[in-house]
């Protein structure tokens, strides 16, 4: 319900004809095609929202379109998806980032299935919803309103940078009172009677007119009463605190390959970076501070005894991603006196492969070893004995059936 302490910067007119306006515009100049949409139909499928809601959270619909085609050619159901083995999931994800969500969806599916076993039918309620993994307020808002054809609000970034500019909303969103100021107005301006046409009709304002930079204020259906428009302000909102830096992070990327050419693939644990997904293995560089010379440089982990160690970094997200199987193989390679080299430079750049990720950017140097039968099965055996998921396959292969992260691809490439 609105909270009726909120002031709303526009006049109640403004407020009242916000819905048909928007609702108009939609009907003609808003999209209508895209597969997971269901304002067109009279049996709403709720699977297909939540899918579509998950994969289009901080990704833009030209992206998730061939994903989303090839989740449903997979997994047309909610039970499939619920059935599929992790690895199977993993690998229709690749490339799509934000891995997390990929975890939650799979665990979703199968919190789902529990529900429509128990009581015969997908979550009826908001509440319902929000108690699946991955789903908040505005996921749920989105599945009651276009999945269920049910009064729901949504208020993601393409709403809040709509109505941010609309109402000329000066505080900063990332702030708890903001976010409770702009769902209050999402819920004041949301109909009761077609929400899940409100619900499309903002995203797409936001997606296709609204945008972050060069907003198309000519053809908005809301240029007369927009605040900021008024103001030739437009791109001053959302109001947002100035990010810091995001740090750096510098890794070697293994390739250690056996005689046949098939390269050493590890799955990463299913929390941290690229959880659950497969990966080159990591030899973490640390940056420290060069004293004598006055400059910042990098070195090698020094990894010298057999068991796992505890990394010599004060940097937190360090210490945790160097997992316990890069640490056996740190120790493994030292223990045999054997050292990755630099691909050679004919067929790769020498400089580093930059991926950047959420908290940081990531500088990715590939290195080649290549191991005797003997070496590879003593590595093999070692990582076992940890009970490492490990696998030894050529990188066709490994693109074609394994879970891999954009990085790995890059470095494949």
């Amino acid at each position: 319900m609105t909270d009726n302490n909120i002031a709303f910067t526009q006049t109640k007119d403004h407020l009242d004809t916000f819905a048909p306006r928007l609702l108009d515009w939609f009907a003609i100049n808003g999209r209508h095609d895209l597969p997971w949409q269901q304002h067109l139909t009279d049996t709403p499928n709720p699977y297909i929202v939540w899918l579509s809601e998950v994969m289009l959270q901080q990704t833009q619909v030209t992206t998730v379109l061939p994903y989303f085609a090839r989740f449903m050619d997979s997994f047309p159901t909610v039970q499939d998806l619920a059935t599929a083995e992790w690895n199977t999931v993993a690998e229709h994800w690749a490339g799509l980032g934000y891995y997390a969500r990929a975890r939650n969806l799979h665990k979703g599916a199968k919190q789902l299935v529990a529900v429509i076993n128990e009581t015969g039918d997908f979550p009826q309620t908001l509440a319902g919803w929000e108690a699946i993994a991955g789903v908040g307020p505005s996921t749920a808002g989105a599945i009651m309103a276009m999945g269920l054809h049910r009064y729901g609000v949504i208020c993601d970034g393409n709403v809040k940078r709509v109505l941010t500019r609309w109402a000329a909303i000066e505080g900063d969103i990332t702030k708890s009172a903001t976010t409770k100021e702009l769902w209050a107005l999402a819920e004041r301006l949301t109909p009761i009677e077609n929400s899940g046409l409100f619900a499309q009709a903002m995203m797409d304002m936001g997606a296709t007119l609204c945008t972050r930079r060069k907003p198309a204020c000519p053809l908005c259906p809301l240029q007369n009463d927009c605040l900021a428009h008024a103001q030739n302000r437009e791109e001053d909102y959302p109001v947002k605190a100035k990010k810091q830096p995001k740090p750096s992070k510098f890794s070697n990327a293994l390739l250690i390959q056996n005689v046949d050419g098939e390269i050493l693939w590890l799955q990463r644990p299913d929390s941290g970076i690229w959880g659950g997904l497969w990966s080159l293995p990591l030899e973490f560089i640390e940056k420290v501070s060069d004293n004598v010379k006055g400059k910042t440089t990098t070195k090698q982990t020094d990894i010298l005894d057999e068991k796992p160690l505890e990394v010599a970094s004060n940097e937190k997200v360090y210490e945790a991603e160097f997992t316990t199987a890069e640490q056996i193989i740190n120790a493994w390679l030292n223990k045999n006196n054997l050292v990755a080299t630099p691909i050679n430079k004919t067929l790769l750049d020498d400089a580093p492969i930059k991926h950047s990720l959420t908290h940081f950017h990531w500088y990715l140097t590939p290195q080649s070893l290549i191991l005797n039968n003997e070496q590879s099965q003593a590595l093999t055996e070692a990582l076992q004995a940890a009970e490492i998921n490990i696998n030894w396959l050529n990188a066709a292969d490994a693109q074609a059936t394994l879970g891999l992260p954009r990085a790995m691809v890059k470095i494949l490439e």
